[in-house]
């Protein structure tokens, strides 16, 4: 059943991302509405600063910095609190009436850090869970890379070239471990450790570019979803540390059937 549809974009969107009560959505149209699914009027803010489609969405645990990436190859962030209500501070956009006028949209919010180092499309986002303000952003076909930021400063902390498309990424809930998955040619999903970077594990087994990745409620396995229009159950990180003895109840035994068309 429906409960409710959210306008406000001119074209697909093709990225969302929740934080509490707030909906972030990003579009073909480049622009980052944010939602407030609470309130009639829900549309609270515009974040501009893409030009193409915003394709990777990602909000930190803290729900305090939204991480975007685009098909411009921008890798932008943006920081809540220049969303709420009748706030008057954060980075307005501006605009010329004309008149040689300048007025400022307190509803368009351009981003606090806008980073480009990517040479592709960033589709991958995800937010380290062990250690605050690390984000890792994966590139498209002509970059290749898996990219970690401080987020506070905008460094890049390492570049790694993986050999393909990076399409999403995942990090370990119990391990210093990310996991990221591929296009062309080998679709695959990988398993690194961090922060060395080193190769733990290949899983094949997709014959078209891994799309998206969610991992089990216990941490211990990984569902990929890709353009070969099946979802795949992957043991990837195991057992939570404190379940590997007596427990033999854990998702990673869903993995027994490994696929669903």
């Amino acid at each position: 059943k429906r409960l409710r549809s959210l306008d406000g974009h001119s074209a697909r969107v093709g990225a969302l991302s929740w934080n509490q009560h707030w909906l972030s959505s990003g579009g073909r149209d480049s622009q980052i509405i944010q939602h407030d699914v609470r309130s009639r009027n829900h549309i609270v803010s515009t974040y501009v600063g893409h030009t193409q489609e915003v394709c990777g969405l990602k909000w930190n645990d803290e729900g305090s910095t939204l991480a975007s990436g685009g098909n411009e190859n921008l890798l932008c962030l943006w920081d809540a609190a220049m969303s709420h209500r009748g706030n008057s501070h954060g980075y307005h956009r501006s605009n010329s009436n004309g008149n040689g006028d300048t007025i400022t949209d307190p509803s368009n919010i351009g981003p606090r850090l806008q980073l480009t180092q990517h040479k592709a499309a960033v589709k991958a986002l995800a937010w380290c869970p062990f250690h605050r303000g690390l984000l890792a952003s994966g590139g498209g076909t002509a970059d290749r890379t898996i990219k970690f930021w401080n987020t506070n400063s905008g460094a890049v902390l390492n570049s790694i070239d993986t050999g393909s498309q990076v399409c999403s990424l995942l990090w370990s809930k119990h391990q210093r471990e990310i996991c990221s998955s591929h296009g062309f040619s080998e679709n695959q999903l990988i398993l690194w450790k961090y922060p060395s970077m080193t190769k733990i594990q290949e899983f094949k087994g997709h014959t078209a570019r891994v799309l998206h990745m969610d991992q089990s409620p216990d941490g211990g396995s990984v569902v990929s979803a890709a353009a070969d229009e099946t979802l795949r159950f992957w043991d990837v990180f195991g057992s939570p540390p404190n379940e590997r003895k007596g427990n033999n109840l854990s998702m990673g035994n869903f993995c027994g059937s490994p696929m669903i068309r």
